[in-house]
């Protein structure tokens, strides 16, 4: 899997983070980010509910 969060459509309401927090956080700016090495969702099944949680939709997920 790859997630990519598109950071000109995020607006920082954190709903990624706090589905799925052992794979997102926010920056300092208070916008979305992945945690280093999880680039691929590390295995968490609250990924694809973290997507699906995003109210602007600027997070997605492939499969590789």
């Amino acid at each position: 899997m790859r997630i990519t969060i598109d950071t000109k459509l995020c607006i920082g309401a954190g709903q990624c983070a706090l589905t799925a927090p052992s794979v997102f956080t926010q920056d300092d700016d208070g916008f979305s980010a992945l945690l280093p090495g999880r680039e691929d969702g590390g295995g968490d099944p609250m990924v694809a509910e973290a997507v699906r949680a995003c109210p602007v939709q600027a997070i997605s997920a492939t499969e590789d």
